[in-house]
């Protein structure tokens, strides 16, 4: 079966699958294979519960006509992907970045959401699987899509990109993370950057952090020029700056012939560019100042990402959702600038730093413990290696972390918690 004899299947329902766990009836189950499970085990089971098609890759497993056999199951879903994406006539808006690239997404749906019918990623599908499975469940009533993508190898944004066709592009920003992958911090800027070299060979435009240096070097040594700016110099075509911090954001803006003051959900200074990014977006669309404004102030962050919570005894500041030197280092320079009195660190180790793991967990450690905290608390092994430093307290993993603070609770105090989700640092919430 080809393509286009598949794509009139997929259009009779509009829903593809993963899982067995979320049949929709009539939907198409694709049987992906991954290190510890085959998804054509499962082909059958997709069919008892109301799949109208599997697809699977081995011939054993097709005992029923409604089984579709091809070479190999992911290339077919990521080539339906892309052939509905040819069908789409739509503003795509591709993200990617180290940090901020969830938040900037979430802020763009909810600005956009004020004018048009939008579609966004939905959790952290932004990877070869999720991106194609993003873009098969967007409807035909959709009229900007935002696609974000993740990567902790090259070549896998330019790889995404061929899939979703962005005709916008934003880079949030570049940082250390998954140096490992990427083979350090040059490797980092090159995979990125595969957002940019695709958005430049279709002719689309780049909105752009005009304060990021890096950024700025990236699109000029391309000769990139179709750009939309912001940041906080007035030399962008939308600026802004911090009005409070303290802990939840008020940031004001400006553009040519508008201009607005918005309180959010969110806290963290660094979130300032994520904002500024859903402004200039959301101008460059046509809304005005005051759908910019509502969307904005109505956006309530989840899944653990600048997220401030109250709890009887704290005011927690969770950041815990991924972490890397980068986002580790803006995450404490923001407790730093919040005003108010008690204040304490709890930071996880950081994950995929290969070779630079212990230079980089230490230069952390040394970071933290320069800020006036009344606690700094590190967990995991990474960190622990430096526990000769005794002004911190140090902790090898969670559940001794979870023993010393019922050791000597924390009371009236802003809290940071800030690690990689590996971490778990979720399980000392009943604790603070």
């Amino acid at each position: 079966m080809n393509i286009d004899e598949l794509y009139r299947l997929y259009t009779r329902s509009r829903k593809v699958t993963t899982d067995t766990r979320n049949i929709v009836p009539g939907s198409i189950f694709f049987a992906l294979k991954g290190n510890s499970f085959n998804g054509n085990e499962f082909a059958l089971s997709a069919l008892e519960k109301e799949a109208a098609f599997a697809v699977i890759d081995d011939a054993k497993y097709g005992d029923d006509d409604r089984c579709i056999l091809v070479p190999d199951v992911l290339q077919t879903l990521q080539l339906l992907a892309a052939y509905h994406r040819d069908q789409l006539k739509i503003p795509v808006i591709g993200i990617t970045g180290t940090n901020g690239k969830t938040t900037t997404k979430e802020l763009l749906n909810a600005v956009l959401a004020e004018k048009y019918v939008t579609y966004c990623t939905q959790g952290n599908l932004n990877n070869h699987i999720g991106v194609p499975l993003t873009l098969l469940a967007i409807q035909p009533d959709v009229e900007v899509a935002i696609v974000e993508m993740g990567a902790n190898h090259q070549r896998e944004i330019a790889g995404l990109c061929a899939i979703a066709k962005p005709n916008f592009g934003l880079i949030t920003n570049i940082g250390k993370a998954h140096l490992e992958g990427f083979g350090g911090f040059e490797g980092v800027k090159i995979a990125k950057a595969e957002l940019y070299d695709f958005i430049k060979e279709t002719g689309g435009t780049i909105f752009v952090n005009g304060d990021n240096a890096i950024l700025h070097e990236m699109l000029t040594s391309r000769g990139i020029t179709k750009t939309v700016t912001y940041g906080e110099h007035p030399g962008n075509l939308v600026s802004g700056s911090i009005v409070f911090n303290d802990p939840l954001l008020t940031v004001s803006w400006q553009s040519a012939g508008s201009s607005g003051r918005t309180g959010t959900n969110l806290t963290g200074s660094y979130n300032l560019e994520n904002i500024l990014a859903a402004v200039a977006v959301g101008l460059h669309f046509g809304l005005s100042e005051e759908q910019v404004h509502k969307g904005i102030s109505s956006y309530v962050p989840g899944n653990n990402r600048s997220q401030v919570i109250q709890t009887s005894s704290n005011t927690l500041i969770c950041d815990y959702y991924n972490a890397n030197p980068s986002s580790m280092q803006v995450a404490i320079d923001n407790l730093a600038a919040i005003s108010g009195g008690h204040k304490t660190l709890i930071l996880g180790d950081m994950f995929e730093l290969g070779n630079e793991s212990e230079q980089e967990h230490q230069r952390i450690v040394d970071y933290a413990l320069k800020i006036s905290a009344d606690r700094t608390i590190f967990i995991g092994q990474a960190f622990y290696a430096s526990k000769h430093n005794q002004k911190g307290i140090f902790f090898p993993d969670i559940q001794s972390a979870m023993e010393g603070i019922k050791s000597s609770p924390l009371s009236g105090s802003t809290i940071l918690l800030k690690g990689s989700r590996g971490m778990k640092l979720e399980m000392l919430l009943p604790l603070l």
